[in-house]
């Protein structure tokens, strides 16, 4: 049975929200703004995401978010990434270009923005021995880190366009099997598949660990060897309400990624550091240093790229069509730049470049 009180206070709450409802407003919107008691991060243990675990490790991102407390979540892959930020669990992440675009055309452009760049390369198709050429994958079962996500995206993309068909419910001339990254290079081993797109340090296990070899270096498929592996991604409420957190988090990101192109001799003691405060384990040195052989940390998002990775999504099965306009929003990773002497980033016609 409802006390009197509760009823008060139902009735109050139903007035409250049908004023925000009349005046256009939410309560999120009506959120106070400011500085953000907490940013909930997100990321992977991988190499191509070095920005996020050199920026943890080192202190760069904590250090920069001041009064804000900064609080961390390792995912596997994009999509459940996506599903944390758009469950509102985690505010910002580090992830693939496909996840990105998927949640901001699904939401219609409510979701999420991309603030960053962090990773450009950094993947490959690895393959097993006897298979020297596209002509030689038919029948054969290739993984991916999971369906949808930037890496399962490239390979059904490329793969189309060698000929083969393939199945986002498995079977097809090529069987994808979206698989996590852990799981892998047992599954290669025992000949359970035959290969494996991947990002960077999985390709470098695979072939340094399991006797695999590269087929395709994703890099020889985008000019200048430019696409990006890894971007900054912020919850558009969270932006909204907190750009003020947001520009800490970029002052932040941006003293990861330069300190990572200036020491490179220290980057894998650095990012094998919070590997084994993650995972408990920490990569092998001549894994580590091939891996971050093929990978560039910068703070560009190549946002040209993406309409290219939305007709992929699409045609791959993964993806629906939609406007990216809005997807990306550098204005504040430009007036951090700035104050650092450096080179704005374009927004690729996809959003704000300046404030």
């Amino acid at each position: 049975m409802v006390t009197p009180t509760l009823r008060t206070l139902s009735a109050t709450a139903l007035v409250v929200a049908g004023a925000l409802l009349l005046s256009g407003c939410s309560a999120t919107a009506a959120a106070a703004p400011g500085p953000a008691a907490e940013l909930r991060l997100g990321y992977f243990d991988n190499v191509t995401h070095a920005p996020a675990l050199v920026g943890v490790q080192q202190g760069f991102l904590k250090d920069a978010l001041g009064a804000t407390t900064l609080s961390t979540q390792v995912f596997n892959a994009g999509p459940a990434t996506i599903e944390a930020l758009s469950a509102g669990a985690i505010d910002a992440a580090y992830i693939g270009p496909s996840p990105a675009v998927n949640t901001f055309v699904q939401s219609r452009g409510a979701s999420a923005t991309i603030v960053a760049g962090a990773t450009a390369g950094g993947a490959a198709l690895v393959v097993r021995d006897g298979i020297d050429s596209p002509a030689d994958l038919a029948g054969t079962t290739l993984a991916s880190p999971q369906l949808g996500n930037t890496q399962d995206v490239a390979l059904r993309s490329w793969l189309d366009g060698q000929g083969y068909q393939t199945s986002i419910t498995g079977g097809g001339d090529v069987t994808v099997s979206p698989t996590d990254n852990a799981l892998t290079p047992a599954l290669f081993q025992s000949g359970q598949i035959d290969g494996a797109w991947l990002p960077e340090p999985w390709v470098s296990r695979l072939v340094l660990e399991a006797g695999a070899h590269v087929l395709v270096d994703e890099a020889s498929l985008w000019e200048n060897g430019d696409f990006p592996t890894t971007v900054l991604l912020v919850r558009k409420d969270y932006l909204r309400d907190h750009p003020e957190t947001v520009t800490r988090l970029l002052t932040g990101h941006t003293a990861s990624v330069a300190w990572l192109n200036e020491n490179p001799t220290d980057a894998a003691a650095a990012i094998n550091a919070e590997l084994l405060a993650d995972t408990g384990k920490a990569l092998p040195d001549e894994v580590i240093d091939r891996a971050l052989e093929h990978v560039r940390f910068t703070n560009d998002p190549f946002a040209s790229t993406f309409p290219l990775s939305l007709t992929a999504a699409v045609a791959a099965g993964t993806g629906k069509t939609g406007d990216l306009t809005g997807l990306f929003d550098v204005s504040l990773l430009n007036a951090v730049l700035a104050q650092q002497g450096g080179e704005p980033v374009s927004a690729g016609g996809l959003g704000a470049e300046q404030r």
